[in-house]
C-alpha cells in the first residue's frame, strides 16, 4: 500500500487563514472576530470557524472580549521579552549542537537556507520573510540531533510569527541585518564550532528582542496617544471648556 500524503484539515487552513491575516495587520489588536463574518469570508461552515479560534485562543492570538465574543489580543510586552529570554537559550544549545553534530549536513545544505531568506528579503513578502526565518531555525534544530529542540519552540511559533510581523513591517532595514546574522551563525555550525555557533545564535535572538520590544512599546505608546487625543477631541466637556 502507498502511504497517503498528510492534507492540512479545514479547521488548519483557517487557523492558518487567520493567522496570516493577524500576522500581516489586517486583523489587528482587539479586532473583533465574527463567526459569521469569518466563515463568509473564507466560503466555510461555522463549525471550522469555531474549531479554529478556540485553538487561536489557546495560542494566545484571540482572547474573549468583554462582554461577549473574540478578539485579536493584543500583544504582550513582557510575554514577549520573556518568551524571546526562553527562546534565545533554546536557539543558542540548538547552534552549538547543530555545530558538534550536524555541520556536515550544514556545509551541504545551509546555503539553501540562506540563500532563500535573501530571495525573500528581494521579494519584500512578509509572508516569505518569515516562512524562511522559521525553516532557518528549524534546520539547526533538526540538525542539532536533539528533536525535542523544535518540538519545544513550535507551540510558540504563532505568536513569534506575530511579533515578526508587527517589526517588519514598520522597519525595512533589519531583514538585511537578520540574514547577516544568519549567515555567521551558519559558518559557525559548517566549522564546527560550537561555542561560537551558540554564542552567535544566543545573541542574535537577544539583539532580535531588545528590538522587537522597543518598537513594540513604542507602537503602543503611540497608539495610547493617539486613543487619548481623539477622547479629548469627543468630549464635550473638554470643547465647551474651550
Amino acid at each position: 500500500m502507498r502511504a497517503l500524503a498528510s492534507q492540512p484539515s479545514l479547521v488548519d487552513q483557517v487557523v492558518e487563514a487567520i493567522t496570516a491575516e493577524i500576522v500581516r495587520g489586517d486583523l489587528p489588536s482587539n479586532s473583533r472576530l465574527i463567526q459569521d463574518e469569518l466563515a463568509r469570508a473564507y466560503g466555510v461552515s461555522r463549525q471550522p470557524v469555531q474549531q479554529a479560534l478556540l485553538l487561536l485562543r489557546s495560542r494566545g492570538l484571540v482572547k474573549e472580549a468583554e462582554g461577549r465574543g473574540l478578539i485579536v489580543a493584543p500583544l504582550d510586552v513582557d510575554f514577549i521579552r520573556n518568551l524571546y529570554q526562553i527562546r534565545a537559550a533554546i536557539e543558542g544549545l540548538a547552534a552549538s549542537l547543530a555545530a558538534r553534530n550536524g555541520s556536515a549536513r550544514a556545509k551541504a545544505e545551509g546555503t539553501r537556507f540562506i540563500e532563500m531568506g535573501l530571495e525573500s528579503v528581494k521579494s519584500g513578502s512578509l509572508d516569505k520573510q518569515i516562512e524562511a526565518d522559521i525553516a532557518f531555525h528549524a534546520f539547526l534544530g533538526e540538525i542539532s540531533g536533539n528533536p525535542l529542540l523544535n518540538e519545544t519552540t513550535s507551540p510558540h511559533w504563532p505568536a513569534l510569527r506575530r511579533v515578526m510581523g508587527e517589526v517588519l513591517r514598520e522597519d525595512v532595514g533589519m531583514p538585511s541585518n537578520i540574514w547577516d546574522e544568519h549567515s555567521a551563525i551558519m559558518a559557525a555550525v559548517v566549522a564546527g564550532d560550537g561555542e561560537k555557533a551558540e554564542r552567535l545564535g544566543r545573541d542574535h535572538i537577544l539583539r532580535a528582542a531588545d528590538v522587537f520590544v522597543a518598537r513594540l512599546k513604542a507602537q503602543q505608546k503611540q497608539q495610547s496617544r493617539a486613543s487619548t487625543s481623539r477622547r479629548i477631541r469627543l468630549n464635550p466637556r473638554a470643547v465647551a471648556a474651550d
